[in-house]
């Protein structure tokens, strides 16, 4: 239960680093290069979450082995455990938004900022995804609403 609690705590100490650099950070140094690292946060956030349930259901023997890989946990946590605990599809939907923007950010070879947003290219510019404030606020939102869900399938087994 131990290690349950810790990754859930990592879970709320990253959602409250993304919430603070949103909220503090950003309107101070107003550079939406900052934004990436609030949506690397909120993926940090979501993934240790996820491991946090999938943690859970394992000490009770409730689910089999799966791939330990973000991938892996995010498609049981999808398939098996979202429908199990009543979590609602806006959220994975979310959670893969967050997680392709992170990767995307990763491949991407031309990334910059205009007007506020920062842009990130893919290839040959066939693709655009922007990152705004507005867009973020609403992740953090969600994310936190998301983390006390959580909280409340964790925190019955105490």
């Amino acid at each position: 239960m131990v290690e349950i609690l810790a990754e859930f705590d990592n879970a709320k100490k990253h959602l409250k680093l993304a919430d603070h650099m949103l909220t503090m950070t950003y309107p101070v140094v107003n550079d939406p290069k900052l934004l990436l690292s609030v949506i690397e946060n909120l993926n940090l956030t979501f993934s240790s979450a996820i491991s946090a349930v999938l943690m859970y259901e394992r000490d009770l023997r409730q689910i089999p082995p799966y791939h330990d890989t973000i991938d892996g946990r995010l498609d049981f946590f999808k398939n098996k455990s979202a429908e199990k605990f009543n979590i609602s599809p806006n959220y994975i939907k979310m959670i893969e938004e967050i997680k392709d923007l992170v990767q995307e950010h990763k491949e991407s070879p031309i990334e910059f900022s205009k007007k506020n947003e920062y842009v990130i290219c893919s290839d040959e510019f066939k693709r655009l995804k922007t990152i705004n404030i507005k867009e973020m606020k609403e992740y953090i939102a969600k994310a936190k609403l998301f983390i006390a869900e959580i909280s409340n399938i964790i925190e019955a087994k105490k």
